[in-house]
C-alpha cells in the first residue's frame, strides 16, 4: 500500500510538535475518547533465530487508553493515529505466522475483541491484547497472533513514507542496514511529539 506523501524538506521533532500545536493537534486529551495515559509498558527484544527484533528500540504497549465504545471504534484509533502524524493505513486481524517488517516501524491498534499474540519470534514473548490497547512496534519485531475472538479487529498505521513489508526468513546485509538506518517517528501515535515513544526511542551506543 502506498505511504501517504510528507514534505521533503527534514524537520526535527521540535518543528513538528509546534506545526501539530499551531494546528491545535498536540494535546494528549481526546476528542475521540482518550482516556488519561500512563507510562506504557516497555521492553527490548534481541534477536531471536531468523526473527531480527530491535536491540535499539523498545516495543511500547499503552493499556486500555482509547474508549472502543460506539458502532465504529476503529476510526477513532485512526484518527488518533493519524493527528499525530501515522497515517492509518488498514483495518483488520494480525496474521497468524510469525513476521517482521523491515521497511516500517508500526503501531497497532486493538478497535474490538481480545487475542493472544506471540512478540519476537517463535517462544517469544507471549500475552493478550484486548480493545482499547496500542502496541508500538519497531521494525523488526516478529508478531503472530495465536488465537482471538470471533470479532477482533485492529488498526495498523506506519510513519509517513514508510510501508510495510513482510518478511519470513532472516534479513539480508541490506535489510539489516535498512531496518538501523530507518528514520524515526518525529512522534508517539498516542501522545504526541512529547510522548513515550519520542522518550525512549533513542539509539545506544553499539
Amino acid at each position: 500500500m502506498s505511504s501517504q506523501e510528507m514534505p521533503t524538506t527534514p524537520m526535527d521533532r521540535r518543528q513538528f510538535a509546534a506545526m501539530l500545536t499551531a494546528a491545535g493537534l498536540s494535546s494528549p486529551e481526546s476528542l475521540f475518547g482518550q482516556r488519561g495515559v500512563e507510562e506504557p509498558e516497555m521492553f527490548h527484544l534481541s534477536r531471536n533465530g531468523w526473527v531480527p527484533n530491535n536491540d535499539q528500540l523498545p516495543v511500547l504497549v499503552y493499556r486500555d487508553v482509547l474508549d472502543v465504545s460506539g458502532s465504529d471504534p476503529a476510526s477513532k484509533f485512526e484518527q488518533v493515529f493519524a493527528r499525530n502524524g501515522w497515517p492509518p493505513q488498514w483495518r483488520n486481524g494480525i496474521y497468524d505466522f510469525h513476521h517482521y517488517h523491515s521497511t516500517a516501524h508500526e503501531v497497532l491498534g486493538v478497535a474490538s475483541g481480545q487475542g493472544r499474540i506471540v512478540l519476537g519470534g517463535p517462544g517469544g514473548k507471549e500475552f493478550t491484547v484486548s480493545a482499547g490497547d496500542i502496541l508500538i512496534l519497531p521494525a523488526g519485531t516478529g508478531h503472530c497472533r495465536i488465537d482471538s475472538s470471533s470479532n477482533f479487529l485492529v488498526v495498523g498505521a506506519y510513519p509517513p513514507r514508510q510501508s510495510w513489508d513482510i518478511c519470513r526468513s532472516a534479513p539480508s546485509q541490506m535489510e539489516r542496514e535498512r531496518m538501523r538506518t530507518l528514520p524515526f517517528p518525529m512522534s508517539d501515535p498516542l501522545t504526541g511529539p512529547a510522548g513515550a515513544l519520542t522518550q525512549h526511542w533513542k539509539l545506544r551506543e553499539p
